[in-house]
């Protein structure tokens, strides 16, 4: 989901460079605020000396008197902070009708003076032309780079969407309160001691394991590797599945498949083509025309199955490296954003085309980036795909995306014990409409939310060498070994409490232990409910 955070603006396509270069009206001279019959104006070069030296001339002072020192000193770094992406790869993501939606929305914003279809183009155009420049893409730059002597910026939609935020963000914010109160309340009203906790799931388990990898081929068109972490041991073990989000690879989680491989699981992780990181690698590079297709709502689900079965084959078979290996009547699967999607639809929730067609496209002032990939679905054919796999016994969902694309009829349909993980401060799978809420729509015995307080959409996800995009900072949060060091503690005792039905462990999943265990810049809290 990085390229959904990362990429919020777009461009034309390469073939549109030589038009626009040479086109005389090209670079806003003036930048107008406009609020119905009311209108300012400043001037671009005023903008431009301010952001370079800091010199604020009569027109400008006049706006920004009122405004604190720090607040000044934010706005001349963000005009002249570029964006971390080439100008191909812009180009190619916002040629994409996910791409064409986003410059939809920003030309309800940004206006120029000619109508709204050219609005459009006069958008791609700064946008292509700005990442050109020597100087990248900056808000600087987009400015003297749009195809229009004036710029509107439409202050009235600005404060419907400044709106829109703060109303997520109170429900968000009271949400998490509550989540966190009720949690030390329970902390605080305990009786359990110390030694009530004789292991130490921060370190790793006692078994020594090897990693093997193979290769899949469900179809000519579906190829994809899978990595096999396999305990020592003289009895099949249990099997856990991980599923990776958009644009990710068999790396992300591969720290979290040691881990569970150490506490004597099987660990198989793989690699979904048309959402990996390959696939942003083909859309950056012009050999794919989409961030991913609609059709991986249903092809990751079947991943897993067709995984499922060739594990039963090779735990068969006279290979020694895998016959009698694997217990395939206790399977688990952990999945991250869409990978989570991915968890929950192999635990028993199906698509909701209903909801799905009552919901898509996504409101103007939606700020839940993760719909731009839920509203793919509406593109599929609206019928029951048998996603569901009765072998998995239990489901850990990380930054799941379920608002759009399951919906609360969906999701009461769980009957197996599921975790949902979220974050704070996730901004592409927002915490309130994708976790919290959901959460109290699932009906099975055993549920439980954990919400990483500061965590990101990214805390949980290891880099990966071969990333297709650079992720700011600020998106991926600080702290991020915190929440790989509470994914690795829950994930073994879920997972030994539901899989491999070890009760001794689910006392690790109680307020209590999880309180042990968190750490104050990126405190964490649970919840259960039977």
């Amino acid at each position: 989901m990085g390229i959904f955070a990362n990429i919020t603006v777009g461009s034309l396509t390469i073939g549109f460079l030589p038009v626009l270069v040479t086109s005389p009206s090209l670079g806003a001279e003036r930048l107008t605020l406009s609020y119905g019959v009311l209108q300012r104006s400043i001037s671009i070069d005023a903008l431009d000396i301010y952001a370079r030296t800091g010199k604020l001339d009569d027109e400008l002072a006049t706006y920004v008197q009122y405004a604190p020192k720090e607040q000044l000193a934010e706005f001349r770094k963000a005009l002249l902070t570029p964006v971390p992406l080439k100008t191909l790869e812009i180009s190619q993501f916002l040629y994409t009708p996910t791409g064409e939606r986003l410059l939809k929305r920003i030309s309800e914003i940004i206006q120029g003076e000619s109508p709204t279809n050219k609005q459009i183009q006069g958008i791609r155009a700064a946008l292509i032309l700005a990442s050109a420049d020597k100087e990248g893409l900056t808000l600087l730059n987009l400015l003297h780079k749009f195809p229009s002597r004036e710029m509107s910026i439409n202050l009235a939609k600005c404060l419907d969407l400044v709106g829109a935020f703060n109303s997520l963000m109170n429900q968000s914010q009271g949400a998490i309160a509550q989540i966190n109160q009720e949690f030390l309340e329970k902390v605080n009203n305990s009786s359990l001691a110390t030694n009530s906790f004789p292991l130490d799931l921060r370190k790793g388990g006692t078994f020594s394991w090897e990693q093997k990898s193979i290769k899949l081929s469900r179809n000519s068109e579906r190829i994809f590797p899978v990595d096999i972490y396999i305990p020592e041991s003289t009895t099949p073990r249990p099997v856990i599945i991980i599923s990776h989000g958009l644009g990710n690879d068999r790396s992300s989680f591969a720290y979290l498949a040691k881990r569970l491989a150490s506490y004597g699981f099987v660990v198989a992780v793989p690699e979904h083509p048309g959402s990996d990181n390959k696939q942003l690698q083909g859309l950056l590079s012009g050999i794919s025309s989409e961030v991913t297709p609609p059709q991986e709502f249903i092809e990751r689900p079947l991943d897993i199955q067709f995984l499922l079965d060739e594990l039963t084959r090779l735990n068969q078979s006279n290979d020694r490296n895998f016959r009698q290996r694997f217990n395939l009547q206790q399977v688990g699967v952990i999945g991250q954003s869409f990978g989570g999607y991915t968890a929950l639809a192999l635990a028993g929730a199906p698509l909701n085309f209903t909801k799905i067609r009552a919901s898509c496209p996504p409101s103007d002032n939606s700020l839940n980036i993760s719909l731009l990939l839920q509203c793919l679905a509406v593109r599929l054919e609206p019928k029951n795909y048998n996603l569901t796999d009765s072998r998995i016994k239990a489901a850990i969902a990380i930054n799941p995306l379920t608002s759009v694309v399951m919906g609360k009829e969906s999701l009461n349909q769980i009957k197996i014990p599921v975790m949902l993980v979220s974050g704070s401060i996730d901004t592409v799978t927002p915490a309130l409409p994708e976790q919290i809420q959901p959460f109290s729509w699932l009906q099975t015995p055993s549920k439980y939310l954990v919400l990483i307080n500061n965590g990101t959409h990214f805390s949980t996800i290891l880099d990966s060498p071969d990333a297709s995009i650079p992720i700011p900072e600020a998106l991926l949060g600080k702290n991020r070994s915190f929440a790989r060091l509470y994914v690795n503690v829950l994930s073994v005792a879920f997972m030994q409490s539901f899989v491999n039905n070890d009760s001794s462990y689910q006392g690790y999943l109680s307020p209590e232990y999880v309180n042990s265990v968190s750490q104050v810049a990126m405190p964490i809290s649970i919840l259960e409910q039977r």
